[in-house]
């Protein structure tokens, strides 16, 4: 007989050695269809670690890869700090990137130290709103907020190609359904010339600490933590806990909303129906390997964009499909889940009592 008990609270070390050992652990099983495959498992790695970190090109690549990740995981770990369950950052990314193009295009004739602005806020605004749905379903009617945000991530993507094929069309885009491209003035700088890494990440470094701080270091930060403990008790003993939700689920919808003008104004230019490859779903498995803290968001991203673009240059070298680096993340959420569990509860093994023992 299994019997699960609770474990005191576990220490930030102990969390963070229970990630490093889930994504060492998930590295460990992806090596099994690897060796089906008929690949050398320290090979693929190799050119996994080559393709990420083997040259400069390669390593801003990585990093361009990880800005939407560490925006979607902050998003995901914010709101999951408060049991506000926002399944819906792609659907949010989206959003975003449409209110960029929708401001950064030339409906505003401004600088670009006022645009880039507008542009920024703009689609943290898009996000931000369109997350204000489903928590106003989750605290006013009690409706499941998993079901309304990842029903919505289908809407929008659905409601972004109705708006590339008809108002926001690029008419010199020769039918091809996708945006007009950003003006220069909108557009984030790059970071290093002939590179695509761009200013998203600076802004990405920055959302992390200032995450950080809100988390750690003010009212509101504390009133978020109470309210993901026990929402009940935070209730009573005063914090306004439909304030609370509402507050966090604008701040998750408008940190995935920032990735989608990232992706926009400082990579690719202009709004398509593909412009994520699902950075959305994955901000989630950043969030969970980070243990929902702001700056172990930074690494984990780090960790999956290595992964996906590592990924890519190994099935280049090899042909064996860069669904991999799916496979990769997927094993590393289900690890971190199974940590988890064990990191709570510790489990007993208790022995049936013998029929003489219950006759007695």
């Amino acid at each position: 007989m299994i019997r699960f008990e609770p474990r005191p609270p576990a220490s930030v070390s102990r969390m963070l050695g229970v990630s490093l050992a889930a994504a060492l652990a998930a590295l460990v099983l992806a090596a099994i269809p690897m060796l089906f495959a008929g690949l050398s498992v320290f090979e693929a790695y190799g050119l996994m670690v080559k393709g990420a970190f083997g040259s400069l090109f390669a390593f801003t690549e990585m990093l361009t890869r990880a800005t939407p990740l560490i925006l979607t995981g902050l998003a995901a770990a914010v709101a999951f700090r408060a049991k506000l369950w926002n399944i819906g950052a792609e659907g949010q990314l989206y959003v975003g990137a449409l209110a960029a193009v929708a401001v950064g295009t030339g409906a505003i004739a401004a600088p670009a130290f006022v645009l880039i602005p507008l542009v920024v806020i703009a689609g943290a605004l898009a996000g931000g709103l369109l997350m204000l749905g489903p928590t106003l379903l989750k605290t006013r009617l009690g409706v499941d907020e998993v079901v309304t945000t990842l029903l919505l991530n289908f809407i929008v993507l659905l409601f972004v190609q109705m708006m590339l094929e008809g108002p926001m069309q690029d008419p010199m885009g020769m039918g091809w359904p996708q945006s007009e491209p950003i003006v220069d003035e909108a557009a984030l700088p790059k970071l290093l010339d002939r590179m695509r890494i761009h200013w998203g990440l600076v802004l990405a470094l920055a959302a992390s600490l200032g995450v950080y701080f809100l988390l750690k270091r003010t009212v509101w930060g504390f009133e978020i933590r109470a309210v993901g403990e026990n929402a009940a008790a935070a209730r009573h003993a005063g914090i306004p806990v439909t304030a609370t939700f509402m507050r966090v689920g604008l701040l998750s919808g408008a940190l995935a909303g920032i990735a989608g003008v990232g992706e926009v104004a400082g990579l690719k230019g202009y709004l398509t129906a593909d412009l994520s490859p699902g950075f959305g779903y994955s901000g989630i498995v950043v969030a969970m390997l980070a243990g929902l803290s702001p700056i172990g968001v930074v690494f984990a991203a780090l960790f999956i964009a290595s992964i996906f673009v590592g990924a890519d240059s190994m099935s280049r070298a090899t042909g064996v499909s860069n669904y991999l680096a799916d496979l990769i993340v997927a094993m590393a959420l289900l690890c971190v889940l199974v940590s988890g569990l064990f990191l709570r509860f510790k489990v007993k093994f208790i022995t049936a009592p013998s029929a003489r023992e219950a006759g007695q």
